[in-house]
């Protein structure tokens, strides 16, 4: 069954041995949500629960955003949804996915991907024992 319907929450699947992905995450929750975000470690425990049908080592090599309707978007695709459900970013995000936005939301998606594989700590998610930690987790200030 194909996917349908509005988009009521987002699920990001984000790596938590890079740097750069945690720090999104913490400025992902620090922001004004027009929908809902749930922020969920790549490859864990708890992403393996929630989505046991979907092909979890990919996830640990771009963003991975899933829709509650069954929606899943990767990389450039991934980032513009993001993007798109920030109260302050949905017009940027709307912009992007044009024609003439693409190649930027493309160019910042290679920028972040090559500044992450020169970060990322070793260590798979796959390791951890029981529930990593998620969207319910604080943010730093």
């Amino acid at each position: 069954m194909a996917p349908t319907g509005a988009v009521r929450k987002l699920t990001v699947l984000y790596d938590a041995n890079c740097p750069l992905c945690v720090h999104i995450r913490h400025w992902l929750l620090a922001q004004r949500w027009l929908v809902p975000l749930a922020l969920v470690p790549a490859a864990s425990w708890e992403a393996h629960r929630r989505y046991p049908r979907l092909d979890h080592a990919s996830t640990l090599k771009e963003i991975t955003v899933i829709g509650d309707s069954g929606q899943v978007w990767t990389g450039t695709d991934a980032f513009i949804v993001c993007l798109w459900a920030l109260a302050e970013h949905r017009p940027k995000a709307n912009w992007l996915a044009t024609a003439a936005g693409r190649p930027f939301a493309r160019a910042a998606m290679y920028t972040a991907s090559a500044w992450r594989q020169a970060v990322r700590t070793e260590g798979a998610p796959e390791g951890v024992e029981g529930p990593a930690c998620d969207d319910h987790c604080s943010v730093p200030r």
